[in-house]
């Protein structure tokens, strides 16, 4: 711990000194355990200039964490997001959660960014602005074999070519970005509320054009995270259409996807194999472990098992 908090605070030191080069030799290539799951639900943005924000990766309740390089961070913090990003991942060389990266517009550095993050194996890359599917094969061919591609539909043109990017098995997950794509269409942003036609069309045919070709759909982020009322309602008119997953920018817009989208019939299996796991341990002295399916088990999580099942 004191040496992980050493690290930390030469990161910190390097970042506020505006020290690039420090910051570059704190990043070593390095091999991750790939986290191949695809059954999140929270997607949890995180700027990856941030770096207190970074360091709680481990403890959010986020099931897929999207370490953010492009909206939200300016142009002259755009080299610091990378290279904290790379360190943080090899950091965490192996996580419970999907580590995502969003990198810039492939225009506008994506394509020089995937080339660096590949020594530091991202659980997947996700592209924003995508128009076609020969982009997505050039991004396939530069990007190292063992990470997938999610792709943002943002634009006209992607939303157009929407049935024929999934060109690979790799492209495993679209974004639907509902505000970049009203103004690409010159669509007024009016327009994006819970009774809109619309919208509703625009929902619906997302996700089973998502669905038909394999591929994981996750809903729009709502950038009015203080409205829970509303991001309820949203969430309640998703889970009836088929969705299971949703973009976030809150620890509380996480919070209620993750109890909205729960599969209850999975936790209750999940909980019964913790309960089972825990008992036989328990019986050799062991009440704390490492379980390779279901992470880190204790007697809390053993209760908190319990507790599900009573």
């Amino acid at each position: 711990m004191i040496k992980r908090k050493i690290v930390i605070d030469r990161i910190i030191e390097a970042y506020e000194n505006r020290d690039l080069e420090t910051l570059d030799q704190l990043a070593i290539p390095t091999f991750r355990e790939i986290n191949k799951k695809n059954s999140f639900k929270s997607v949890l943005m995180l700027s990856s200039n941030n770096i207190k924000h970074l360091s709680k990766i481990e403890s959010l309740d986020a099931d897929c964490i999207m370490l953010n390089l492009e909206d939200g961070v300016s142009k002259q913090e755009k080299p610091f997001a990378l290279v904290l990003c790379a360190i943080f991942l090899t950091r965490l060389k192996k996580c419970d959660k999907k580590l995502v990266v969003r990198v810039n517009a492939l225009d506008e550095g994506g394509y020089e960014e995937i080339t660096y993050l590949n020594q530091f194996m991202p659980d997947a890359i996700r592209i924003p602005k995508i128009r076609n599917k020969e982009e997505v094969i050039s991004v396939l061919a530069l990007l190292n074999d063992e990470i997938d591609l999610h792709l943002s539909i943002e634009t006209a043109d992607a939303w157009h070519n929407l049935s024929t990017l999934a060109v690979n098995p790799r492209v495993s997950t679209f974004y639907l970005g509902v505000l970049d794509l009203f103004a690409d269409m010159k669509l007024s942003q009016a327009l994006i509320n819970i009774e809109n036609p619309t919208l509703i069309y625009i929902l619906s045919h997302f996700l089973i054009t998502s669905k038909a070709m394999g591929v994981k759909p996750v809903s729009f982020v709502f950038q009015e995270f203080k409205d829970e009322d509303r991001f309820t309602k949203w969430l309640e008119l998703e889970r009836s259409m088929g969705y299971d997953a949703k973009g976030c920018i809150s620890p509380n817009q996480v919070k209620l996807v993750n109890a909205m989208f729960i599969d209850k019939e999975a936790e209750i299996q999940r909980a019964k194999v913790i309960i089972k796991l825990f008992e036989i341990h328990r019986d050799e002295g062991i009440t704390g472990f490492v379980d390779k399916e279901y992470g880190f088990i204790d007697e809390p999580i053993y209760k908190g098992a319990l507790a599900l099942l009573t």
